[in-house]
């Protein structure tokens, strides 16, 4: 059997949550995650020293996860989940916080998050039944409701290695109920530790050579979109585009996004980033060249992209099997140091939407199956490249105890396997005998991980709409910049607020596709960071971003934090 190279990289990311007028977290999601997936991510690579793998964090998230960080040192919480955990007397609580609770703390995969526990699902059985009948009796829960209720929200979300190895964790699992102040106490100075710690321990792993730390530019945009709108065209020839022909000055907001985020990687890690995972895997060709130039030796997007790209390089010609084409590392025609690197769309998914419903030792055993496979249909002298990459968050809630098994079982039967060899992008590329294997890609076709397209992100009247309030805004931001009426920090302030309106997160959650509620919260959030933009700089507000861009499907089932690839 053919050597046979894997890499894994884990993708972790989430959205600014934080309101910009009031610095308020909307939603709790970058905490929760750091104590249920974050946490449970570090303590497998940890328990498995001899397991390479590269770990990608948006700097927008690092952003966030030190915001969290400050707030327990400083005792200022500007999260209300949290700051309702520790308030003492919950009797008293406003039907505002009343109302916080109950519309958050059942947020979950209910099947491995809630019906497990008995107790936590009595809490849900009871809020259920009262809503049925009468909704204005919401507000009647007792204090002792709304303390067990957020006790077992964050006991749900806490990651299954620290449920094992904290006795708080499962002091409180066993009482099950009737839970008072103190041991509210006690679960927020445990969530404060886990925060306090993730970043270091994921630093020691990478300077102890076991991963690579990777980034991606710095508020997560689609940034083929900054610079060409017409890039949506090379995978969707058809597609509908915004009013507006292109995003204003798309190219330099770009790389001010590039530019933020490695100089954010080398201030927190004290290294250059190797290379770049481009939000949603998105590339084109000139977004290549920016990262050849940032200093960048390797990118990485979807298998679905490299399939486009080889149709727009051959077009007389007819695609091969993928195993003629996928599995090696490509240079793209004019690029000299940067390498590309082509996700396995079928195994990613697997991982991230299969093997839940599976035994964890039957899926890890797929999937080495799998990558056997791989290498038994290498040529002669090849040695196979396989790119694994997945959000390293979303995807475990689906699975029983948080993916724990699932991850043990993959881990271990790498480590004894004499044929799979996990490594990173940067020692892969810094490997003279891997330079063979490299093939020069005469053309890019741009696209994303999500069909190898951008339809995610643009194309449908929606999320054209909110391109276009986008244009609109920067347009105004261009020319109140100009006019130079602004001081230093003013100006300083509208850049990072205009950065956050360029997240590409708004426009994945617009569309009928995605649940009502959910999409309620990103247009509002999205028009609430719009509104602030203008407000920054002295300009006045337009009535448009009063009115809701998108409204999503109660009855949605494919939207969500994740999407298949084809």
């Amino acid at each position: 059997m053919q050597q046979i190279d894997l890499i894994l990289l884990w993708h972790m990311h989430q959205p600014d949550y934080r309101h910009y007028d009031t610095r308020e977290f909307q939603m709790p999601w970058v905490y929760l995650h750091a104590i249920k997936d974050y946490t449970d991510m570090a303590y497998h690579l940890e328990n498995h020293p001899e397991t390479r793998a590269v770990v990608n964090f948006v700097p927008i998230l690092l952003d966030q996860i030190e915001d969290y960080q400050a707030q327990f040192s400083t005792g200022q919480l500007r999260d209300p989940l949290l700051r309702l955990l520790i308030t003492p007397e919950l009797d008293k609580i406003s039907d505002k916080d009343r109302e916080c609770i109950l519309s958050t703390c059942f947020k979950s995969n209910h099947d491995t998050m809630l019906k497990p526990y008995p107790a936590y699902k009595r809490l849900h059985d009871l809020y259920d039944t009262l809503h049925k009948s009468n909704a204005d009796g919401l507000i009647q829960f007792s204090g002792r409701y709304f303390s067990d209720l957020l006790v077992w929200y964050h006991l749900a979300w806490t990651g299954e290695s620290v449920r094992r190895s904290h006795k708080i964790i499962q002091q409180l699992m066993q009482k099950c109920d009737n839970y008072d102040y103190s041991d509210r106490t006690h679960l927020f100075n445990l969530i404060g530790e886990l925060i306090r710690t993730l970043i270091p321990r994921y630093r020691r792993l990478a300077e102890n050579g076991q991963i690579e730390l990777s980034t991606t530019p710095h508020y997560h945009p689609l940034t083929p979109l900054l610079i060409d709108f017409s890039s949506a065209r090379d995978s969707l020839p058809e597609i509908a585009l915004p009013a507006k022909k292109q995003y204003p000055g798309g190219r330099d907001r770009a790389a001010f996004h590039l530019t933020s985020a490695i100089k954010s990687h080398l201030q927190r890690f004290d290294i250059q980033p190797a290379g770049i995972w481009p939000a949603e895997g998105a590339v084109s060709h000139s977004l290549i060249q920016m990262l050849e130039k940032s200093g960048c030796h390797w990118c990485a997007s979807s298998e679905g992209v490299l399939a486009n790209s080889l149709r727009l390089s051959y077009p007389d010609s007819d695609i091969p099997d993928r195993n003629r084409y996928l599995y090696r590392p490509y240079r793209i025609h004019g690029s000299e140091s940067l390498i590309c690197f082509f996700r396995d769309d079928q195994l990613s998914d697997l991982i991230g939407f299969e093997y839940s419903k599976w035994y964890g030792r039957d899926a890890a055993q797929h999937f080495i199956q799998s990558l056997e496979q791989i290498a038994l249909h290498a040529q002669p002298g090849e040695n196979p490249v396989v790119s694994v990459i997945l959000d390293g968050e979303n995807a475990w809630e689906f699975y029983p105890y948080n993916a724990f098994y699932f991850l043990d079982d993959l881990y271990s039967l790498l480590k004894s396997h004499t044929s799979i060899h996990t490594t990173t992008f940067r020692d892969y590329v810094g490997s003279a005998s891997h330079a063979k294997q490299v093939v020069t890609l005469p053309a890019m076709s741009a696209g994303s991980w999500v069909y190898g397209t951008f339809s995610t992100w643009i194309g449908d009247t929606q999320k054209n709409h909110a391109w276009d309030l986008l244009c609109a805004a920067k347009e105004k931001y261009d020319t109140v910049i100009q006019d130079d009426k602004l001081t230093a920090q003013e100006k300083s302030e509208a850049n990072l607020q205009l950065a956050s309106c360029e997240s590409s997160d708004w426009f994945w959650w617009l569309g009928d596709y995605n649940q009502a509620d959910t999409v309620a919260r990103f247009d509002q959030l999205f028009r609430d960071n719009l509104a602030n933009l203008y407000r920054l700089l002295k300009q006045p507000v337009p009535p448009t971003l009063r009115e809701p861009i998108s409204k999503g499907d109660k009855h949605a089932m494919e939207g969500g934090t994740m999407r298949r690839s084809t």
